[in-house]
């Protein structure tokens, strides 16, 4: 749940909010906020609801924008769609947060079409519109989208600089949860051109912050990053031990670690086993 909120929490919060009249008494702003909370409780109706009741009591052209961008989105909209909103919004007073939103929605559009020159095009209109209005959280996003665009082109110098900008604003904004998979992003870019120290330094800071904020996802990255270093080397005892290090891990929070790791555990213990002696 967003921000650690339980599910009947969320309930609480929705009923409250929006029950009777009570979300006559809600503005546009609030009832997209709302949205995520009713996502998470796949209460599709309330969903719907809340949509409309955002369009409707819309003050301005930016907030039905807003509204219509999240409707286009719940529907899955085609890409001219998101387009057409964007071009509309572009050259309104205060629209440059819901532009800046628009054409990063339309960058990730591209990248899932693998179309990555135009992802790339709409990303930096994106990245030039929060810089104009100093919005670290959404240029992270926007490096972040550019350093996986440049990953798939194999240009990995560029998705490195992308990356070092992304790590050193998450840092200055102290989000470590930011740092633990930039940390990891970097380090593959780095293990990819063959900077293996590079890339186990970066691996290892992003399994120090995951360690201590008990991030088994985090940890999973780096220790098969690690590992990955670790065969290149041969050195598959230290493969195998950060492998089990990691389903180690889960099963102390008793969660069921993904079936990829006792699989690659299995294989290196088999490439670590003496061939039988048929004679």
């Amino acid at each position: 749940m967003n921000g650690e909120v339980t599910a009947e929490q969320a309930r609480k919060i929705l009923d409250m909010l929006t029950k009777g009249e009570a979300l006559e008494n809600v503005n546009t702003s609030l009832a997209l906020r709302l949205i995520p909370l009713a996502e998470e409780l796949d209460d599709e109706d309330l969903v719907e609801r809340l949509l409309k009741h955002a369009l409707d009591v819309s003050q301005d052209d930016v907030e039905k924008g807003w509204a219509e961008f999240e409707i286009m989105k719940l529907k899955d909209a085609p890409l001219e769609d998101f387009a057409e909103l964007s071009s509309q919004i572009e050259h309104l007073v205060d629209g440059s947060s819901l532009s800046a939103a628009l054409m990063h929605h339309l960058g990730l559009l591209y990248l899932a079409q693998e179309n990555y020159d135009e992802a790339k095009l709409f990303t930096n209109r994106s990245l030039r519109l929060r810089e104009s209005v100093e919005d670290e959280a959404g240029i992270v996003y926007g490096l972040a989208l550019l350093e996986a665009c440049c990953k798939r082109q194999n240009l990995n110098d560029e998705a490195i600089v992308h990356g070092t900008r992304r790590l050193e604003i998450l840092m200055k904004l102290d989000d470590l949860e930011g740092q633990i998979e930039a940390l990891s992003d970097l380090a593959h870019t780095q293990a990819t051109i063959g900077s293996f120290d590079a890339a186990q330094d970066l691996y290892n800071q992003s399994l120090k912050l995951s360690n201590e904020l008990e991030d088994v996802s985090g940890q999973l990255v780096a220790r098969w990053g690690l590992a990955d270093i670790a065969e290149i080397s041969e050195d598959y005892q230290t493969a195998m031990i950060l492998l089990s290090d990691c389903l180690h891990s889960f099963i102390a929070l008793g969660i069921t670690a993904p079936p990829q790791v006792r699989d690659r555990i299995e294989a290196l213990t088999n490439i670590q086993q003496p061939p039988e002696n048929n004679e």
